[in-house]
């Protein structure tokens, strides 16, 4: 689970953990990504964290390894970690840097960690993949502003096609989900959902049963266009 620390992330962590999944927590800060497991491990669940940069190569490979290495295979992989910084902002003055900065976060990261472990589930016979997106991801409500969060989110619904199109396994699952509007540290207090709402379609496309669906995009567990 990439993007774990905190708000969405670290609910779906609690959530899976109550359904008896052994879970690695990853985030870029050490320290709460820390914290953030040890007290999942202090309610009973097994947890362990384990840091991740999705925009470092590098961090990317020592986590794919540490996996091969550790456990042999990975069941679930849910892309959570993501970055918000051009709210309001016309797209002809986001810095491009910060359009960098947001696919690398938002789509390249995914990329390489479904590059890693989709082949791993495929050998394995079982996987399900989880790429959390948004509703400004959706060609069919595409506005402007926002732009380089709205391209990032439309990239990483096109991997999740491609993903599953590729995979074509009833064994291995490959969806996007919208959590809608969630109170978070990006979705902000006045936002109208949970953070538990939010997890809980997460949490179902991360265990579907075989004769679940793959290649959709899914809001509170129904499909959404794309």
């Amino acid at each position: 689970m990439t993007g774990a620390n905190r708000g969405l992330g670290f609910e779906t962590c609690r959530q899976l953990a109550r359904l008896g999944l052994r879970l690695i927590l990853t985030s870029r800060e050490m320290r709460m990504g820390e914290q953030a497991a040890a007290s999942l491990i202090r309610q009973g669940f097994p947890v362990e964290f384990h840091p991740l940069d999705v925009t470092k190569a590098d961090s990317l490979a020592v986590l794919q390894g540490f996996v091969e290495q550790q456990y042999g295979r990975l069941d679930v992989l849910v892309d959570n970690a993501g970055v918000y910084l051009d709210e309001g902002v016309s797209m002809f003055d986001v810095p491009m840097d910060q359009f960098r900065l947001t696919m690398e976060t938002n789509f390249y990261g995914p990329l390489t960690l479904c590059r890693a472990f989709v082949p791993l589930m495929k050998k394995q016979g079982y996987g399900r993949v989880v790429n959390v997106s948004s509703g400004y991801g959706s060609m069919s409500e595409i506005g402007g502003y926002v732009a380089a969060y709205r391209i990032s989110k439309i990239a990483l619904n096109a991997l999740t096609r491609i993903v599953a199109a590729e995979v074509n396994s009833r064994m291995v699952k490959v969806n996007a989900v919208d959590p809608g509007w969630v109170r978070t540290e990006m979705g902000g207090r006045s936002a109208p959902r949970s953070v538990e709402q939010g997890a809980e379609t997460i949490v179902w496309l991360a265990t579907l049963p075989p004769d679940g669906p793959s290649g959709g995009f899914f809001y509170d567990k129904k499909p959404i266009p794309w």
